[in-house]
């Protein structure tokens, strides 16, 4: 019986366009450019922070991070990031009874900035709060901390194939990839996916439906 659905973040809850285009504005890089390389190196099944590296050999994502806040440049999150069926979405799954969370490999700041959305969810966490990120064991061994009744009772959603459906099967939970963002659409029927995703969806009004009978 699932009990509980926890979200990713990029490209599931929020719509990561402004935030890439700042950062090709950040490294003087044309937003096309910039986007068709990180469109590469999804497709090659790289970390997408390996973009950077195309463009400034050794760039230090962290230490660039600290510099956009410095310059008032910062991570900034707005209703208006949010894909229009996210509030609708989650809410009525809580209508459903279920338990709902967020966790994804955001920073510590980008968590502060989702609370302050006033979502409908029962928690949120980030890699930057927890110090372990996905793929890892460890990180999705957190969220099963989070959730009411473990794993096996959960469905973890996210866009991207190694990331999510696949690394959430391997921790034990049930799987949904969204078909949205370069990941969601790229890997949507990968063998992989086919293989890990209990349920592949085009939209987080989706869930209820297919959810309710459990």
């Amino acid at each position: 019986m699932v009990t509980a659905v926890v979200v990713d973040v990029g490209e599931t809850l929020l719509d990561d366009s402004r935030e890439w285009g700042a950062w090709a504005d950040w490294i003087g890089v044309p937003r096309h450019t910039f986007s068709t390389v990180l469109g590469a190196v999804t497709a090659a099944g790289q970390d997408n922070a390996e973009t950077f590296q195309y463009f400034k050999p050794g760039f230090d994502l962290a230490r660039e991070r600290r510099l956009r806040e410095e310059a008032g440049l910062g991570e900034h999150i707005e209703d208006g990031d949010l894909y229009p069926d996210v509030r609708p979405g989650l809410a009525r799954l809580r209508e459903l009874g279920l338990w709902v969370g967020v966790a994804g490999n955001q920073t510590s700041r980008a968590a502060e900035l989702l609370r302050a959305l006033g979502l409908p969810v029962d928690q949120i966490a980030t890699s930057g709060e927890w110090g372990v990120a996905k793929p890892s064991l460890e990180f999705f061994a957190r969220v099963a901390e989070m959730v009411p009744d473990g794993p096996g009772e959960t469905v973890y959603v996210g866009d991207h194939r190694d990331n999510d459906v696949v690394a959430a099967k391997a921790a034990g939970f049930r799987t949904a990839l969204i078909r949205r963002g370069p990941w969601g659409y790229l890997w949507a029927d990968d063998p992989l996916v086919r293989r890990d995703a209990d349920w592949v969806i085009d939209s987080l009004h989706d869930l209820p439906n297919l959810l309710a009978p459990h």
